[in-house]
C-alpha cells in the first residue's frame, strides 16, 4: 500500500487483517494525492491538513522527497488541539498525535511511516510492517506484476487490498501464482462527534479522539468484510 499521513481507519483494518503489511516507499510522489495530507473535523465540517514538501523533481519517489523546511509542526499541533480539545478521548489520544507530528524526521517517507507505526503501537496492532524497498525484487516491475513479485518474495499465500483495487487486479492471475486475492470492504462506521451530523472517513486522528482504544480495536478487527 501507499504511505499516508495518519490515514483513515480502513488503512488500519488492512494492516490488522494481515500477517505482514508492505508499505511502498519506492513509488512516485503525487502532488494531488493523499500521501501527505488528510482530513480532520473542525466546527462540524471536514478540513484538510497537509505536510508541505520541498520543491523537487516530479520524478522522485516518496523516499527521496523531503518535508518542507518551513513546515510549522507547532501550528498543525495547535490546529488539532483546538479542533479536538473537548473530545472525550483527547487526554489519552492527543499526546500520541502530538508526539508523532513533532517528530524531527525531514525525509517525507520516514515522517509518514512514523505516523503509521506510532498509531499501530497506540492501538496495539502488532502486524509486521515491511518497507517495500527492503524486499529484493525487480524495481522496474509495475502495478499487478510488482504486487505479485512482492507476494512471491514474502512467501505469501494470500494478498488483501482495499476494495477500490478490484479493477486493478485479476483473481485469476493471482491464483495462477498460488496467491489468493481478496479485498477489504469496510462497514459503515459512525460515532458521536460533538453532537453534530457525523462526518465519515476522516483521519484516524478523529477516530482516536472520540473512541477508546478498545472500541477502535473492535472496529478494526470486525468492522469489515473480506470479499
Amino acid at each position: 500500500m501507499q504511505p499516508y499521513f495518519f490515514p483513515y481507519i480502513g488503512y488500519f483494518q488492512l494492516i490488522g487483517s494481515v500477517d505482514s503489511f508492505i508499505i511502498y516507499d519506492n513509488i512516485k510522489y503525487t502532488k494531488k494525492g493523499w500521501i501527505n495530507r488528510n482530513r480532520f473535523l473542525r466546527n462540524g465540517a471536514e478540513c484538510v491538513f497537509t505536510v508541505p514538501v520541498r520543491k523537487d523533481s516530479d520524478f522522485l519517489d516518496v523516499k527521496d522527497r523531503m518535508v518542507a523546511r518551513d513546515f510549522d509542526r507547532d501550528r498543525l499541533v495547535n490546529q488539532l488541539r483546538e479542533a479536538y480539545r473537548r473530545a472525550p478521548q483527547f487526554n489519552e489520544a492527543f499526546p500520541v498525535v502530538e508526539k508523532l507530528i513533532m517528530a524531527p524526521q525531514e525525509n517525507l517517507f520516514d515522517y509518514i511511516h512514523g505516523s503509521v507505526v506510532g498509531v499501530c503501537r497506540y492501538l496495539g496492532i502488532d502486524t509486521r510492517i515491511v518497507v517495500a524497498s527492503s524486499v529484493p525484487m525487480d524495481p522496474n516491475l509495475k502495478a499487478q506484476d510488482r504486487v505479485l513479485a512482492l507476494c512471491k518474495a514474502a512467501g505469501a499465500s494470500g494478498y488483501v487490498n482495499a476494495i477500490g483495487g478490484q479493477k486493478l487486479y485479476s483473481r485469476e492471475e493471482f491464483a495462477a501464482q498460488g496467491v489468493e486475492l481478496r479485498f477489504l470492504e469496510p462497514h459503515a462506521i459512525a460515532y458521536p462527534q460533538f453532537g453534530d451530523a457525523f462526518v465519515p472517513w476522516l483521519s484516524i486522528i478523529d477516530v482516536m479522539m472520540f473512541n477508546p482504544v478498545a472500541r477502535i480495536r473492535e472496529l478494526i478487527e470486525t468492522g469489515y468484510e473480506l470479499v
